[in-house]
């Protein structure tokens, strides 16, 4: 059973990172942009998180949350970069 919840999941996740990667590329303002980087790392997570499950292995969850956290900085400097210019004051 739980092969089945982990290609369903596998399914869902390709198929949101895929549409994140349409509003990256065709999205109309920066804003939409800038969220649709945010989704993609946090779908990454998610697909790092399913293959942890997968392998049954704990070493992809703290990948996981290393790239959870750098996806979360990435995206706060980069809002700040559009809003004013730069990142550092």
């Amino acid at each position: 059973m739980i092969q089945y919840a982990l290609a369903f999941g596998f399914a869902c996740v390709a198929l949101a990172q895929i549409l994140a990667m349409i509003r990256l590329i065709s999205g109309p303002g920066i804003g939409d942009r800038v969220l649709a980087l945010d989704t993609m790392s946090v779908n990454a997570v998610a697909l790092i998180v399913l293959i942890g499950i997968a392998a049954g292995s704990q070493i992809y969850f703290e990948a996981a949350l290393i790239i959870a956290m750098l996806g979360f900085v990435s995206t706060v400097a980069y809002a700040r970069f559009v809003l004013r210019g730069d990142i550092i004051e």
